[in-house]
């Protein structure tokens, strides 16, 4: 049965092959439309993931602020003001907190041989490697802990910084004048995507030991601490208990949010999942409207097959073909060219989505959109899509080519 519905199929498309390849065009266009809007949303919300998670991974931000409330015969609006040994209390005191790091920051002039620049210059700890992902280059390292113990005048560099200085040569081992102090360049930060920042990109930052720019500048206070807990799921906890440790020491109420500024960068990670889902709904929604009215096409195309072919189908009926065969005819012949279509359209998409994955996009607004993702998710909603957009198609003619009566049909001609 199946070998002549194939030939039946054939046949009929060597009788109208414009029309069978226009059909077919609208199955693959419609097919590829659907694939590449869920792969690049896909790619766009891998990409904003990253490059949340390489501004802030997974930190807590504490920042001092002021009393809100009057608390033990102290009056509100007193100012709380964090200083390092607030970040040492704390990596004492708080079990789920497994990072950690003062953080001052000011702008800063950095002059090597004749180039000058003006750039942010942040005071960080080791651990601010990864609670910032400042990942270094092959051959150089970050801020370790001898640099915070001696108050070395260790230099870390964004690659941004390092090109304007450096103009390309090797930067570690050089010495950097830092607001007219020598520092010796320890590192170059690798390339990274950021969605996210603070007071600029990290490609335009310089970072050096937090205890070398308190002595330097004379700082008595920090501007934030930075903390990073053991697991996400005990985020509000290790933040309730922060804010408990400082209450005690500072003596204001544990309730009182004004007095310590506290920014989850989680919830934002939290809002991008939620953007990203969003947009996948949205994009799969507007493709699979698009494969729907390709549908919408074949279907008319195969009540007109019907009209045309009333005649066979009288005579097929009359010398005893059963209507459940002229059915199934019917609706082979929609699935074989959603299949056809659909497979078409599939190889393009994976030619598309191979050929956009060899583009360099590290530069430029092109990097913010990603790489398309073409995920076995997405391949299987396609099929289960066309299948049902296929059968949706050719049931409704198929049941027309079924109720044929034979007597009527030898009229047509």
């Amino acid at each position: 049965m199946v070998i002549e519905l194939v030939k039946e199929f054939l046949q009929d498309m060597r009788s109208h092959r414009m029309r069978t390849a226009l059909t077919l065009i609208a199955i693959t266009w419609g097919t590829l439309s659907v694939v590449l809007l869920l792969a690049f949303g896909s790619g766009f919300g891998d990409a904003m993931e990253e490059g949340m998670v390489n501004a802030w991974n997974r930190v807590v931000i504490l920042y001092g602020g002021e009393t809100g409330k009057v608390y033990d015969g102290l009056p509100k609006d007193r100012p709380i003001r964090l200083t390092e040994a607030d970040a040492k209390l704390l990596k004492e005191t708080v079990p789920d907190i497994v990072m950690i790091s003062p953080s001052y920051d000011k702008n800063a002039e950095l002059q090597y041989g004749k180039t000058h620049l003006t750039t942010e210059c942040e005071g960080a700890g080791p651990d601010f490697e990864v609670m910032r992902a400042m990942y270094p280059q092959a051959g150089g390292r970050f801020i370790d802990a001898n640099d915070i113990r001696y108050r070395k005048r260790s230099l870390f560099l964004g690659p941004t910084v390092a090109r304007h200085l450096f103009k390309g040569a090797n930067p570690i081992g050089k010495t950097v004048m830092l607001d007219k102090v020598p520092f010796t360049v320890i590192g170059v930060m690798e390339k990274k995507l950021q969605t996210s920042m603070n007071n600029g990109p990290d490609s335009w930052r310089a970072i050096i030991p937090y205890s070398t720019f308190r002595i330097i500048y004379g700082r008595k206070h920090v501007n934030s601490i930075l903390v990073r807990g053991v697991d996400p799921g005990a985020q509000a906890r290790m933040m309730s208990d922060i804010r408990k440790e400082l209450a005690a020491k500072y003596r204001f109420d544990p309730t009182d949010k004004r007095a310590i500024n506290m920014f989850d960068t989680m919830r934002i990670d939290d809002m991008i999942r939620k953007i990203t889902l969003g947009l996948d709904i949205f994009l799969g929604a507007v493709g699979l409207f698009t494969l729907m009215i390709a549908g919408v096409g074949v279907a008319n195309v195969m009540y007109v097959v019907v009209k045309e072919r009333t005649r066979e189908i009288g005579i097929k009926l009359a010398v005893g073909a059963k209507k459940t065969y002229v059915l199934w005819q019917f609706v082979f012949e929609t699935l074989l060219i959603s299949f056809i279509g659909g497979s078409t359209g599939l190889l393009l998409s994976w030619g598309i989505v191979a050929a956009t994955g060899l583009l360099n996009t590290n530069g430029g607004a092109l990097r913010f959109l990603g790489r398309p993702v073409l995920s076995v998710g997405i391949m299987l909603f396609t099929v289960i899509a066309l299948t049902l957009i296929g059968l949706v198609a050719g049931v409704f003619p198929a049941r027309r080519a079924a109720s044929v009566d034979p007597v009527e049909s030898l009229r047509y001609e």
